[in-house]
């Protein structure tokens, strides 16, 4: 089986326009995320609609494709990215977030090992909530959380905390009970990838903005594999400034 990573990159974010490009340590974002998954797949390539990224990406040496401006998410444009690819025999496509420049190659190695079971249609990734993270990281709408099935399936992803902890202070809910939270990277068999790109949004995705519940709703099965590798995503200016000082302190080490 084939494991292709698609990284899917637009320069149009609300919060953080030109986010693939920002500088970080020296090297565009989108650069460090590439050079991260090149580390456990042969087969990488960036999506993106806009012409600075596609440069970028070019004059680092990466392979990246141009897809159309008007995809309503990431997924969208992994479809588009891997039908221009022309990959022969059976494929996984791993959508790894542009927004996630430290992903660890184990991480990669965790979502492509879903795929020793047979019937697995999408994996993604969780990580467990520890008593340091804290109260206010559980309850940070940033940060969906997901339980699961015995069977190691997602049964609900949602920016609430869930469980909800009846009858236990909000202090004790880490200690009292293992919560975890979405890593945003996703595996789909390429069959089914076009499956769920076809189906329209339904009330829970809109309701919480979460494309993964349309696929829950429609009845697919989302493996999980939970993983305890630190990782920090970047959604604003803020958060950028967070991963500098992070990445200086692995340097260091």
């Amino acid at each position: 089986m084939r494991f292709v990573g698609i990284i899917p990159a637009r320069y149009a974010s609300t919060r953080f326009p030109g986010k693939p490009l920002a500088d970080l340590g020296g090297k565009p974002m989108i650069q460090r995320v590439y050079e991260q998954a090149k580390k456990a797949l042969a087969d990488v390539v960036v999506a993106t609609d806009d012409e600075r990224i596609y440069n970028c990406v070019k004059a680092f040496g990466g392979e990246v494709v141009m897809t159309r401006a008007d995809h309503k998410c990431g997924t969208d444009r992994c479809l588009e990215a891997f039908e221009k690819l022309s990959i022969q025999g059976e494929a996984v496509v791993i959508n790894i977030q542009g927004d996630e420049p430290f992903i660890q190659p184990e991480q990669i190695e965790a979502i492509k090992s879903c795929f020793d079971d047979a019937t697995t249609q999408i994996a993604t990734l969780v990580k467990p909530f520890t008593e340091a993270d804290g109260l206010e990281a559980l309850e940070n709408p940033n940060t969906p959380k997901v339980v699961m099935a015995p069977d190691g399936t997602a049964l609900l992803f949602s920016r609430s905390v869930i469980p909800y902890l009846r009858g236990i202070d909000k202090s004790e809910w880490l200690a009292q009970h293992l919560h975890y939270k979405h890593i945003g990277m996703y595996a789909y068999r390429a069959q089914v990838l076009k499956q769920i790109t076809q189906l329209p949004q339904t009330p829970m995705e809109k309701a919480e903005s979460l494309e993964q519940l349309r696929w829950l709703e429609n009845g697919y099965k989302i493996k999980v594999a939970v993983c305890h590798t630190a990782s920090i995503g970047i959604d604003t200016p803020a958060d950028l400034e967070r991963a500098i000082t992070f990445l200086k302190q692995q340097n260091k080490q």
